[in-house]
Protein backbone atom coordinates (compact mmCIF):
# COMPACT_ATOMS: atom_id res chain seq x y z
CA UNK A 1 0.00 0.00 0.00
CA UNK A 2 3.07 2.17 0.59
CA UNK A 3 3.58 2.31 -3.66
CA UNK A 4 0.31 4.56 -3.85
CA UNK A 5 0.84 7.78 -1.63
CA UNK A 6 -2.56 9.69 -2.55
CA UNK A 7 -5.69 8.79 -0.96
CA UNK A 8 -7.43 8.33 -4.93
CA UNK A 9 -4.65 5.88 -6.04
CA UNK A 10 -5.09 3.90 -2.89
CA UNK A 11 -9.61 3.83 -3.37
CA UNK A 12 -8.89 3.12 -6.72
CA UNK A 13 -6.46 -0.04 -6.10
CA UNK A 14 -8.36 -0.87 -3.83
CA UNK A 15 -12.00 -0.95 -5.87
CA UNK A 16 -9.97 -3.04 -8.42
CA UNK A 17 -9.32 -5.70 -6.59
CA UNK A 18 -13.10 -5.12 -5.22
CA UNK A 19 -14.51 -5.28 -8.94
CA UNK A 20 -12.24 -8.06 -9.95
CA UNK A 21 -13.67 -10.44 -6.85
CA UNK A 22 -16.93 -8.85 -6.81
CA UNK A 23 -17.11 -9.78 -11.14
CA UNK A 24 -16.53 -13.32 -9.77
CA UNK A 25 -18.27 -14.16 -7.09
CA UNK A 26 -21.46 -11.99 -7.96
CA UNK A 27 -22.44 -14.34 -10.72
CA UNK A 28 -21.43 -17.07 -8.46
CA UNK A 29 -24.23 -16.11 -6.03
CA UNK A 30 -26.89 -15.06 -8.26
CA UNK A 31 -26.48 -18.28 -10.34
CA UNK A 32 -26.82 -20.50 -6.85
CA UNK A 33 -29.78 -18.72 -5.87
CA UNK A 34 -31.38 -18.87 -9.80
CA UNK A 35 -30.19 -22.74 -9.62
CA UNK A 36 -32.14 -23.23 -6.14
CA UNK A 37 -35.18 -21.02 -7.30
CA UNK A 38 -35.03 -23.54 -10.76
CA UNK A 39 -35.29 -25.95 -8.24
CA UNK A 40 -38.06 -25.12 -6.42
CA UNK A 41 -40.01 -24.11 -9.75
CA UNK A 42 -39.66 -27.81 -10.32
CA UNK A 43 -40.09 -29.74 -7.36
CA UNK A 44 -43.41 -27.63 -6.76
CA UNK A 45 -44.66 -28.38 -10.58
CA UNK A 46 -43.64 -32.38 -9.81
CA UNK A 47 -45.47 -32.23 -6.36
CA UNK A 48 -48.84 -31.00 -8.17
CA UNK A 49 -48.01 -33.46 -11.15
CA UNK A 50 -47.78 -36.31 -8.50
CA UNK A 51 -51.08 -34.99 -6.74
CA UNK A 52 -52.78 -34.79 -10.10
CA UNK A 53 -51.84 -38.16 -10.84
CA UNK A 54 -52.48 -39.86 -7.52
CA UNK A 55 -55.97 -37.95 -8.46
CA UNK A 56 -56.72 -40.15 -11.44
CA UNK A 57 -56.10 -43.67 -8.99
CA UNK A 58 -59.64 -45.23 -8.43
CA UNK A 59 -59.94 -48.08 -5.96
CA UNK A 60 -61.62 -51.26 -7.55
CA UNK A 61 -64.29 -53.61 -5.35
CA UNK A 62 -61.62 -56.23 -5.72
CA UNK A 63 -59.22 -54.50 -3.54
CA UNK A 64 -57.30 -52.98 -7.04
CA UNK A 65 -56.51 -49.59 -7.76
CA UNK A 66 -56.81 -48.26 -11.48
CA UNK A 67 -55.31 -45.35 -13.29
CA UNK A 68 -57.83 -43.45 -15.40
CA UNK A 69 -55.85 -40.37 -16.68
CA UNK A 70 -58.30 -38.45 -19.32
CA UNK A 71 -57.31 -38.69 -23.14
CA UNK A 72 -56.81 -34.93 -23.04
CA UNK A 73 -53.68 -35.44 -20.85
CA UNK A 74 -51.58 -38.71 -21.98
CA UNK A 75 -49.60 -36.41 -24.46
CA UNK A 76 -48.04 -35.26 -21.69
CA UNK A 77 -47.06 -38.98 -20.13
CA UNK A 78 -46.23 -40.40 -23.57
CA UNK A 79 -43.22 -41.82 -23.44
CA UNK A 80 -40.21 -40.28 -24.61
CA UNK A 81 -42.44 -37.21 -25.93
CA UNK A 82 -43.93 -36.22 -22.67
CA UNK A 83 -42.79 -33.80 -20.88
CA UNK A 84 -43.57 -35.97 -17.51
CA UNK A 85 -43.18 -39.61 -16.31
CA UNK A 86 -44.92 -41.37 -13.83
CA UNK A 87 -44.94 -44.60 -12.05
CA UNK A 88 -47.36 -45.53 -9.34
CA UNK A 89 -45.92 -47.80 -6.94
CA UNK A 90 -47.92 -50.42 -4.25
CA UNK A 91 -46.47 -50.71 -0.46
CA UNK A 92 -44.56 -53.51 -1.19
CA UNK A 93 -42.50 -51.72 -3.81
CA UNK A 94 -44.27 -53.27 -6.85
CA UNK A 95 -44.42 -50.92 -9.95
CA UNK A 96 -48.71 -51.24 -10.49
CA UNK A 97 -48.45 -48.22 -13.79
CA UNK A 98 -45.49 -46.52 -15.44
CA UNK A 99 -45.45 -45.03 -18.38
CA UNK A 100 -42.09 -46.11 -19.43
CA UNK A 101 -42.10 -48.27 -22.28
CA UNK A 102 -40.72 -51.11 -20.00
CA UNK A 103 -43.23 -50.60 -17.08
CA UNK A 104 -40.60 -49.97 -14.92
CA UNK A 105 -40.00 -47.44 -11.51
CA UNK A 106 -38.64 -44.49 -12.38
CA UNK A 107 -36.75 -44.66 -9.41
CA UNK A 108 -34.94 -47.42 -7.58
CA UNK A 109 -35.97 -48.38 -4.24
CA UNK A 110 -32.65 -46.67 -2.76
CA UNK A 111 -33.12 -43.71 -4.43
CA UNK A 112 -36.76 -43.33 -3.82
CA UNK A 113 -36.04 -43.93 0.41
CA UNK A 114 -33.97 -41.23 0.35
CA UNK A 115 -36.43 -38.63 0.33
CA UNK A 116 -39.15 -37.21 -2.14
CA UNK A 117 -36.58 -35.65 -3.93
CA UNK A 118 -34.84 -37.09 -6.74
CA UNK A 119 -32.13 -36.16 -8.94
CA UNK A 120 -30.45 -38.81 -11.74
CA UNK A 121 -27.76 -37.79 -14.07
CA UNK A 122 -28.17 -40.36 -17.37
CA UNK A 123 -26.24 -42.53 -19.02
CA UNK A 124 -26.93 -40.33 -21.85
CA UNK A 125 -25.94 -37.22 -20.17
CA UNK A 126 -29.47 -35.31 -19.16
CA UNK A 127 -30.50 -34.77 -15.41
CA UNK A 128 -34.00 -36.64 -14.59
CA UNK A 129 -35.27 -34.30 -11.77
CA UNK A 130 -38.09 -36.21 -9.72
CA UNK A 131 -40.49 -36.45 -6.86
CA UNK A 132 -41.20 -39.31 -5.10
CA UNK A 133 -44.14 -39.04 -3.05
CA UNK A 134 -46.89 -40.86 -0.50
CA UNK A 135 -50.58 -40.97 -1.57
CA UNK A 136 -53.28 -42.81 0.33
CA UNK A 137 -55.92 -44.32 -1.86
CA UNK A 138 -59.08 -45.84 -0.39
CA UNK A 139 -57.20 -47.99 2.41
CA UNK A 140 -54.17 -48.12 0.63
CA UNK A 141 -50.74 -46.08 0.47
CA UNK A 142 -49.25 -45.78 -2.66
CA UNK A 143 -46.06 -43.94 -3.95
CA UNK A 144 -46.08 -41.93 -6.98
CA UNK A 145 -43.26 -41.23 -8.78
CA UNK A 146 -43.32 -38.21 -10.90
CA UNK A 147 -39.93 -37.38 -13.23
CA UNK A 148 -39.09 -34.55 -15.55
CA UNK A 149 -36.20 -34.80 -18.30
CA UNK A 150 -34.54 -31.24 -18.13
CA UNK A 151 -33.09 -31.63 -21.53
CA UNK A 152 -36.56 -31.60 -23.50
CA UNK A 153 -37.34 -28.64 -25.42
CA UNK A 154 -40.37 -27.16 -23.60
CA UNK A 155 -38.24 -26.94 -20.10
CA UNK A 156 -36.68 -23.44 -20.39
CA UNK A 157 -36.11 -22.97 -16.65
CA UNK A 158 -32.76 -25.10 -16.63
CA UNK A 159 -31.47 -24.03 -20.09
CA UNK A 160 -31.78 -20.04 -19.05
CA UNK A 161 -29.93 -21.32 -15.47
CA UNK A 162 -27.21 -23.00 -17.68
CA UNK A 163 -26.69 -20.22 -19.82
CA UNK A 164 -26.90 -17.79 -16.83
CA UNK A 165 -23.15 -17.81 -15.63
CA UNK A 166 -21.52 -17.14 -19.06
CA UNK A 167 -23.60 -14.51 -20.42
CA UNK A 168 -24.08 -12.46 -17.23
CA UNK A 169 -20.45 -12.72 -15.74
CA UNK A 170 -19.40 -10.98 -19.29
CA UNK A 171 -21.62 -8.10 -18.21
CA UNK A 172 -21.19 -7.68 -14.51
CA UNK A 173 -17.33 -6.97 -15.08
CA UNK A 174 -18.34 -3.68 -17.49
CA UNK A 175 -20.66 -2.72 -15.57
CA UNK A 176 -18.63 -2.72 -11.87
CA UNK A 177 -15.60 -0.65 -14.12
CA UNK A 178 -18.25 2.00 -14.66
CA UNK A 179 -19.40 1.79 -11.01
CA UNK A 180 -15.33 2.38 -10.82
CA UNK A 181 -15.06 5.33 -13.01
CA UNK A 182 -18.15 7.28 -11.15
CA UNK A 183 -16.24 5.98 -7.82
CA UNK A 184 -13.30 7.83 -8.87
CA UNK A 185 -15.50 11.23 -9.89
CA UNK A 186 -16.84 10.63 -6.74
CA UNK A 187 -13.97 10.52 -4.76
CA UNK A 188 -12.17 13.37 -6.96
CA UNK A 189 -15.38 15.48 -6.26
CA UNK A 190 -15.14 14.99 -2.97
CA UNK A 191 -10.99 15.60 -2.66
CA UNK A 192 -11.84 19.08 -4.19
CA UNK A 193 -11.30 20.87 -0.93
CA UNK A 194 -7.98 19.51 0.22
CA UNK A 195 -7.04 20.28 -3.48
CA UNK A 196 -7.85 23.30 -2.75
CA UNK A 197 -6.31 23.55 0.58
CA UNK A 198 -3.34 22.53 -0.84
CA UNK A 199 -3.04 25.38 -3.49
CA UNK A 200 -3.66 27.61 0.12
CA UNK A 201 -1.04 26.26 1.55
CA UNK A 202 1.32 26.67 -1.22
CA UNK A 203 0.63 30.42 -1.12
CA UNK A 204 1.87 30.63 2.38
CA UNK A 205 4.62 32.58 2.38
CA UNK A 206 6.62 35.67 4.07
CA UNK A 207 4.53 37.94 2.32
CA UNK A 208 1.56 36.32 3.09
CA UNK A 209 1.76 34.84 6.38
CA UNK A 210 -1.82 35.52 7.89
CA UNK A 211 -3.37 33.21 5.01
CA UNK A 212 -5.31 29.79 6.88
CA UNK A 213 -5.83 27.07 4.75
CA UNK A 214 -10.11 26.42 4.49
CA UNK A 215 -11.52 24.75 7.13
CA UNK A 216 -15.90 25.42 6.02
CA UNK A 217 -15.97 22.58 3.39
CA UNK A 218 -13.40 20.48 4.61
CA UNK A 219 -14.12 16.54 4.82
CA UNK A 220 -14.78 15.64 8.67
CA UNK A 221 -11.65 13.18 7.97
CA UNK A 222 -9.38 15.38 7.57
CA UNK A 223 -10.89 18.48 9.14
CA UNK A 224 -8.59 18.19 12.19
CA UNK A 225 -5.38 17.61 10.75
CA UNK A 226 -6.00 21.26 8.82
CA UNK A 227 -7.41 22.81 11.97
CA UNK A 228 -4.16 22.06 13.84
CA UNK A 229 -2.15 22.94 10.98
CA UNK A 230 -4.06 26.67 10.77
CA UNK A 231 -3.10 26.76 14.48
CA UNK A 232 0.16 26.03 13.93
CA UNK A 233 0.50 28.54 11.18
CA UNK A 234 -1.16 31.08 14.27
CA UNK A 235 1.93 29.96 16.53
CA UNK A 236 4.73 30.20 13.31
CA UNK A 237 3.15 33.91 12.21
CA UNK A 238 3.22 35.17 16.15
CA UNK A 239 7.02 34.13 16.23
CA UNK A 240 7.89 35.68 12.68
CA UNK A 241 6.17 38.70 13.31
CA UNK A 242 8.15 38.87 16.79
CA UNK A 243 11.31 37.97 16.20
CA UNK A 244 11.11 40.66 12.74
CA UNK A 245 10.09 43.43 15.07
CA UNK A 246 12.85 42.65 17.76
CA UNK A 247 15.36 42.79 15.08
CA UNK A 248 13.52 46.13 12.77
CA UNK A 249 13.38 47.58 17.18
CA UNK A 250 17.09 46.80 17.39
CA UNK A 251 18.06 48.18 14.32
CA UNK A 252 16.45 51.58 14.93
CA UNK A 253 17.30 51.80 18.90
CA UNK A 254 21.31 50.96 17.46
CA UNK A 255 20.70 54.68 15.43
CA UNK A 256 20.36 56.75 17.95
CA UNK A 257 23.19 55.85 19.85
CA UNK A 258 25.24 55.40 16.72
CA UNK A 259 24.49 59.13 15.68
CA UNK A 260 26.07 60.47 19.37
CA UNK A 261 28.93 57.92 19.04
CA UNK A 262 29.66 60.12 15.48
CA UNK A 263 28.97 63.57 16.96
CA UNK A 264 31.78 62.43 19.74
CA UNK A 265 34.29 61.02 17.02
CA UNK A 266 33.85 63.95 14.98
CA UNK A 267 35.10 66.01 18.52
CA UNK A 268 38.29 64.01 18.86
CA UNK A 269 41.53 65.84 17.42
CA UNK A 270 42.50 64.97 13.79
CA UNK A 271 44.23 61.64 13.60
CA UNK A 272 44.78 57.97 13.22
CA UNK A 273 42.71 57.35 16.15
CA UNK A 274 39.31 59.97 14.86
CA UNK A 275 40.27 58.02 11.42
CA UNK A 276 39.77 54.57 12.81
CA UNK A 277 36.88 55.00 14.75
CA UNK A 278 34.97 56.81 12.32
CA UNK A 279 35.57 53.87 9.76
CA UNK A 280 34.61 51.21 12.64
CA UNK A 281 31.56 53.65 12.86
CA UNK A 282 30.74 53.50 9.57
CA UNK A 283 30.75 49.98 9.30
CA UNK A 284 28.91 49.50 11.91
CA UNK A 285 26.14 52.09 10.59
CA UNK A 286 26.67 50.05 7.38
CA UNK A 287 25.46 46.70 9.03
CA UNK A 288 23.03 48.16 11.34
CA UNK A 289 21.12 49.56 8.00
CA UNK A 290 21.25 46.18 6.24
CA UNK A 291 19.48 44.55 8.82
CA UNK A 292 17.08 47.09 8.65
CA UNK A 293 16.73 46.41 5.16
CA UNK A 294 16.22 42.79 6.10
CA UNK A 295 13.59 43.23 8.54
CA UNK A 296 11.66 45.11 6.14
CA UNK A 297 11.86 43.15 3.23
CA UNK A 298 10.69 39.89 5.13
CA UNK A 299 7.33 41.56 5.11
CA UNK A 300 7.73 42.84 1.97
CA UNK A 301 5.87 42.00 -1.17
CA UNK A 302 5.30 43.45 -4.49
CA UNK A 303 1.94 44.87 -6.23
CA UNK A 304 0.79 43.40 -8.90
CA UNK A 305 0.15 46.64 -10.79
CA UNK A 306 3.70 47.97 -9.43
CA UNK A 307 6.09 48.81 -12.65
CA UNK A 308 9.65 49.91 -12.68
CA UNK A 309 12.19 51.45 -14.86
CA UNK A 310 15.02 49.36 -14.54
CA UNK A 311 17.66 51.66 -16.65
CA UNK A 312 16.75 54.43 -14.23
CA UNK A 313 17.04 52.47 -11.38
CA UNK A 314 20.77 51.34 -12.23
CA UNK A 315 21.76 54.74 -13.36
CA UNK A 316 20.64 56.00 -9.52
CA UNK A 317 22.64 53.06 -8.07
CA UNK A 318 25.56 53.62 -10.75
CA UNK A 319 26.15 57.57 -9.64
CA UNK A 320 25.08 56.69 -6.05
CA UNK A 321 27.70 54.45 -5.82
CA UNK A 322 30.84 56.05 -8.10
CA UNK A 323 32.32 58.44 -5.15
CA UNK A 324 33.43 55.17 -3.45
CA UNK A 325 34.70 53.74 -6.39
CA UNK A 326 36.54 56.30 -7.90
CA UNK A 327 37.79 57.23 -3.54
CA UNK A 328 39.02 53.20 -4.31
CA UNK A 329 40.86 54.36 -7.85
CA UNK A 330 38.05 51.96 -9.52
CA UNK A 331 35.91 52.94 -12.45
CA UNK A 332 32.23 52.05 -12.95
CA UNK A 333 30.00 52.54 -15.96
CA UNK A 334 26.63 52.22 -17.10
CA UNK A 335 25.90 50.16 -20.67
CA UNK A 336 23.30 48.01 -22.27
CA UNK A 337 19.84 49.59 -22.89
CA UNK A 338 19.22 52.73 -24.28
CA UNK A 339 15.58 52.73 -23.70
CA UNK A 340 14.16 52.75 -20.06
CA UNK A 341 13.11 48.84 -19.65
CA UNK A 342 10.22 48.12 -17.31
CA UNK A 343 10.03 45.48 -15.11
CA UNK A 344 7.43 44.57 -12.37
CA UNK A 345 8.62 45.69 -9.33
CA UNK A 346 9.46 48.33 -6.36
CA UNK A 347 11.61 50.76 -7.33
CA UNK A 348 13.04 51.39 -4.31
CA UNK A 349 13.64 47.57 -3.26
CA UNK A 350 15.02 47.01 -6.92
CA UNK A 351 17.58 49.71 -6.08
CA UNK A 352 18.43 48.63 -2.84
CA UNK A 353 19.40 45.51 -4.58
CA UNK A 354 21.37 46.94 -7.32
CA UNK A 355 23.06 49.18 -5.37
CA UNK A 356 24.33 46.14 -3.18
CA UNK A 357 25.44 44.33 -6.36
CA UNK A 358 27.74 47.35 -7.07
CA UNK A 359 28.99 47.62 -3.77
CA UNK A 360 29.96 43.83 -3.78
CA UNK A 361 31.84 44.12 -7.25
CA UNK A 362 33.41 47.17 -5.72
CA UNK A 363 34.89 45.59 -2.58
CA UNK A 364 35.91 42.61 -4.72
CA UNK A 365 37.55 44.28 -7.47
CA UNK A 366 41.72 45.03 -7.49
CA UNK A 367 42.74 48.78 -7.52
CA UNK A 368 42.45 49.92 -11.00
CA UNK A 369 39.76 47.62 -11.74
CA UNK A 370 36.52 48.60 -13.07
CA UNK A 371 33.03 47.43 -12.41
CA UNK A 372 30.06 47.40 -15.81
CA UNK A 373 26.36 47.09 -14.78
CA UNK A 374 25.25 46.05 -18.05
CA UNK A 375 20.90 46.48 -18.56
CA UNK A 376 18.86 44.67 -21.06
CA UNK A 377 15.73 45.22 -22.54
CA UNK A 378 14.25 41.73 -21.76
CA UNK A 379 15.09 42.45 -17.72
CA UNK A 380 17.98 41.39 -17.18
CA UNK A 381 20.79 43.31 -14.87
CA UNK A 382 24.45 41.99 -15.37
CA UNK A 383 26.91 43.47 -12.95
CA UNK A 384 30.92 42.71 -13.95
CA UNK A 385 33.74 43.27 -12.23
CA UNK A 386 37.08 41.46 -12.80
CA UNK A 387 38.34 40.44 -9.72
CA UNK A 388 38.50 37.08 -8.49
CA UNK A 389 35.28 35.34 -8.98
CA UNK A 390 33.51 33.34 -6.99
CA UNK A 391 34.66 29.38 -6.91
CA UNK A 392 31.53 26.82 -8.21
CA UNK A 393 31.00 25.40 -4.87
CA UNK A 394 30.75 29.25 -3.41
CA UNK A 395 27.79 29.91 -5.58
CA UNK A 396 24.75 29.00 -4.06
CA UNK A 397 26.19 30.10 -0.64
CA UNK A 398 26.72 33.43 -1.15
CA UNK A 399 23.61 34.71 -1.23
CA UNK A 400 23.02 33.35 2.40
CA UNK A 401 22.82 35.19 5.28
CA UNK A 402 26.10 36.03 7.28
CA UNK A 403 27.61 33.95 4.97
CA UNK A 404 31.46 35.31 4.58
CA UNK A 405 34.24 33.15 2.32
CA UNK A 406 37.00 34.62 4.92
CA UNK A 407 35.88 36.15 8.28
CA UNK A 408 38.80 37.01 9.35
CA UNK A 409 39.60 39.29 6.70
CA UNK A 410 36.21 40.60 4.95
CA UNK A 411 35.02 43.60 6.08
CA UNK A 412 31.52 42.72 4.98
CA UNK A 413 28.53 40.82 7.22
CA UNK A 414 27.13 38.64 4.61
CA UNK A 415 23.86 40.46 4.39
CA UNK A 416 24.45 42.56 0.83
CA UNK A 417 23.79 39.49 -1.33
CA UNK A 418 21.14 37.94 0.65
CA UNK A 419 19.63 41.11 0.55
CA UNK A 420 19.66 41.05 -3.55
CA UNK A 421 18.33 37.52 -3.23
CA UNK A 422 15.46 38.51 -0.99
CA UNK A 423 14.59 41.48 -3.52
CA UNK A 424 14.54 38.89 -6.41
CA UNK A 425 12.43 35.83 -4.53
CA UNK A 426 9.70 39.04 -3.38
CA UNK A 427 9.58 40.07 -7.32
CA UNK A 428 9.80 36.44 -8.63
CA UNK A 429 13.16 36.64 -10.63
CA UNK A 430 16.13 35.10 -9.54
CA UNK A 431 19.60 35.84 -9.25
CA UNK A 432 22.74 33.75 -10.32
CA UNK A 433 26.76 34.45 -10.53
CA UNK A 434 29.16 33.00 -13.12
CA UNK A 435 32.93 33.66 -13.47
CA UNK A 436 33.55 35.87 -16.70
CA UNK A 437 35.67 33.69 -19.20
CA UNK A 438 38.21 37.04 -19.02
CA UNK A 439 38.35 36.82 -15.38
CA UNK A 440 35.92 38.44 -12.48
CA UNK A 441 32.40 37.34 -11.21
CA UNK A 442 29.21 37.98 -13.44
CA UNK A 443 26.40 38.50 -11.08
CA UNK A 444 22.46 38.20 -12.90
CA UNK A 445 19.85 39.37 -11.67
CA UNK A 446 16.52 38.41 -13.83
CA UNK A 447 13.47 40.08 -13.59
CA UNK A 448 9.71 39.92 -14.78
CA UNK A 449 8.96 42.15 -17.84
CA UNK A 450 6.18 44.66 -17.21
CA UNK A 451 4.09 46.97 -20.25
CA UNK A 452 5.82 50.06 -20.65
CA UNK A 453 3.94 53.24 -18.74
CA UNK A 454 1.65 55.37 -21.09
CA UNK A 455 1.36 58.90 -21.16
CA UNK A 456 -2.33 57.82 -20.15
CA UNK A 457 -0.90 56.32 -17.09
Amino acid sequence: MTRFRSITSRVVALHVAAVGLTSILMPLALYWLINQAANSLHRDALLGQASTIAGFLRPQPDGRVALDIPAELLPLYSGGSGLYAYAVLDATGRVLFSSRSDGAALFTPKEAGSGDWVKRRRSTGSVLFGVNVARAVGQHLYRVQIAQDLSHSDVIIDDIVSSFFPRVAWITFPILLILLLIDILIFRRALDPVREASTTAAAIGPASPQVRLPEANMPTEIAPLVHAVNQALDRLEAGFRAQRDFTADMAHELRTPLTIIRARIDSLEPGSLRDALRSDLENMTHIVNQVLDIAELESFFVAADARADLLAICAEAVAFMAPLAVAQSKTIALGGSEAPVWVRGHTEALFRAVRNLVENAIRHAPTGGSIEVEVSEDGVVRVLDDGPGVPEAERASIFRRFWRRDRTQSDGRGLGLAIVARVAETHDGSITVDNRPTGGAAFVLRLRPAPALTAAN
